[in-house]
């Protein structure tokens, strides 16, 4: 897989290896200018010694076999080389710079048969070799972003350039919403997954209308959250769409679960396809805490809209009658259950001024 890290290791690999380059010329100028180096007073007893065990591996057998060893690895670093994109960059600029380096690097010897001083032919022959390592060094990495640019020339948008590796791990917790993907990266199509680690943060979908928000990630967020034991609140704005991807997971696994789950409807606009609850239901009314929390409740948020067709009726009355009603029907379910010690608790909550006013619904 082409990612950051491993471009990165290439890189310091290739480095390297010119490095190393420079250092076999380095020690190539040391074995073959020694007597230079000697009246600089620039060698010593561990560098000799070092030196002895190269020769013996028969590097210096031959003059011209450090160089071409030192060049082969310069070549070599030079298979990776990029650089910045110049389109005035053609074949002819750096086979010029290869092919004079190359001249200036193999005969560079001949400079040591001139009669000069050791020091002047060491420091002429060294100076001209080094300019031929240069030259070729300089043709090699604009040769190598000419091909570069060759070989990239179809991708006029740079849409090449603009890729990055992305995620291919699948990263599971016991929350995680994992998304399959695809991306495209060095020209070729890979596998990758989008991990939501922590959903409970927040998860925020935008996209245009048909741009794919419920079919690639909302759907995917209740399949795998109801297969991990969540329970969910769906609301189905374009009904049945996502309620029918909720009711066949839910038919999928809610025999894999230790206690069955249950599956409610509830639709506003369609009363025949919603399921119902009663509030005042025996199995919902346990202690005086659920009678209290109804009351406090429903006395606020209840609303009805009446309408009389000829004017004759007493609203007041006819809502004293209903909250009349609905008290009346609490008191009997309670008496049913035989909640005697709720019953006695709304009894003491009832002012001794009420029952003389003769409301029975206060004083029970």
């Amino acid at each position: 897989m082409h990612t950051g890290e491993n471009e990165q290791g290439l890189r310091k690999i290739l480095d390297m290896t010119r490095l190393i380059s420079i250092v076999l010329l380095g020690i190539h100028f040391y074995n073959y200018c020694y007597l230079a180096f000697q009246m600089w007073q620039l060698t010593a007893p561990v560098t000799d010694r070092l030196l002895g065990n190269i020769y013996h591996t028969g590097l210096f057998n031959n003059f011209h076999k450090s160089k071409l060893v030192a060049l082969g690895l310069l070549i070599i670093s030079l298979l990776g080389a990029k650089g910045r994109k110049d389109l005035k960059v053609n074949y002819k600029r750096p086979f010029s710079y290869i092919a004079a380096g190359l001249l200036i690097y193999y005969f560079s010897y001949l400079l040591l048969f001139l009669e000069l001083k050791i020091e002047t032919s060491a420091i002429l022959y060294m100076s001209v070799t080094l300019v031929g390592f240069i030259f070729i060094l300089t043709g090699g990495t604009l040769l190598s972003r000419v091909i570069q640019l060759k070989l990239s020339n179809q991708d006029i948008f740079n849409k090449e350039n603009e890729t990055f590796p992305q995620e291919e791990r699948l990263i599971r917790n016991e929350y995680s919403i994992n998304l399959p993907a695809l991306y495209n990266i060095k020209g070729k199509t890979r596998k990758s997954w989008i991990n939501i680690i922590n959903p409970f943060r927040a998860l925020l979908v935008l996209g245009s209308p048909g741009s794919g928000k419920s079919y690639f990630v909302i759907r995917r967020v209740i399949t795998q959250h109801i297969a991990k034991g969540f329970t969910m609140f769906v609301y189905d704005f374009k009904f049945d769409d996502l309620s029918r991807i909720a009711y066949n997971t839910y038919l999928k696994l809610k025999t894999s679960y230790p206690v069955a789950p249950e599956f409610y409807v509830i639709n506003f606009d369609d009363l025949s396809r919603s399921h119902r609850c009663n509030p005042l239901g025996q199995a919902s009314m346990v202690d005086i805490t659920d009678a209290n929390d109804f009351l406090c409740r429903h006395a606020y948020h209840v609303h009805c809209i009446l309408f009389f067709p000829d004017g004759n009726y007493d609203l007041s009355k006819i809502i004293a009658n209903g909250k009349r009603f609905i008290a009346y029907e609490i008191v009997r379910r309670l008496e049913q259950k035989g909640c005697n010690n709720i019953l006695m608790q709304l009894k003491e909550g009832v002012s001794e001024k009420q029952p003389g006013k003769g409301t029975t619904s206060q004083s029970v």
